[in-house]
């Protein structure tokens, strides 16, 4: 049973219809990375270039991922049993590869953890959960009140109806938003935050 509050409140996210992402947020390559039995992922910083790096953990090994221009830049297809799920390590992290190998990378997915799911300047990640399995994701700019229509201050961005949702978030620095299913990753990218102190 549910009140009236709640009925309302699920009413208006299963009305709102899955839409771009609004601006600054950019889609990278404006489509789905497939990535059969993806696991998990986890964000590293660019030890040269300084911008956001997706590591994909699926069944098939590890990849490395550019999250301004969708590049796959580096891949271990057999990182071997004592490193290939990152619930062998205490903190759930895998080893790293590419320009970022010889760091330890959290992994959130299908063995737990967690993504960022607010930014430094107030952009919220969302899920809802309205028909399990399939979730929604819910961006917002309103501090994740979610107050008003769909279109104003939140946005309906993503419906996992078709493959397990892994997880969604956003990277470190705030300025890479990811959505992991079992079957794919979607990423959202902006330009440099200005916050001032």
């Amino acid at each position: 049973m549910i009140t009236e509050y709640q009925q309302r409140l699920r009413d208006r996210y299963l009305a709102a219809p899955v839409v771009s992402a609004p601006a600054p947020w950019q889609a990278v390559l404006d489509r789905r990375f497939p990535i059969g039995g993806l696991l998990g992922i986890g964000f590293a910083v660019h030890p040269d270039a300084g911008h956001d790096l997706v590591m994909v953990v699926s069944h098939d090994g590890h990849g490395l991922f550019d999250a301004v221009t969708g590049e796959k830049i580096a891949r271990v297809r057999d990182p071997g049993p004592a490193t290939s799920t990152p619930d062998a390590h205490p903190d759930l992290a895998c080893p790293g590869l590419g320009p970022v190998a010889g760091t330890e990378i959290r992994i959130a997915g299908l063995f737990g953890g967690g993504l960022h799911s607010t930014t430094p300047d107030g952009w919220t990640v969302d899920v809802v959960s309205l028909d399990w399995p399939h979730d929604r994701i819910i961006l917002s700019a309103d501090g994740g009140a979610n107050n008003g229509a769909a279109g104003g201050t939140w946005w309906h961005v993503f419906h996992s109806d078709y493959s397990e949702l892994r997880a969604a978030g956003f990277s470190p620095t705030g300025l890479t938003l990811a959505i992991a299913t079992s079957s794919d990753l979607t990423l959202w990218t902006r330009p440099q935050l200005d916050i001032e102190d």
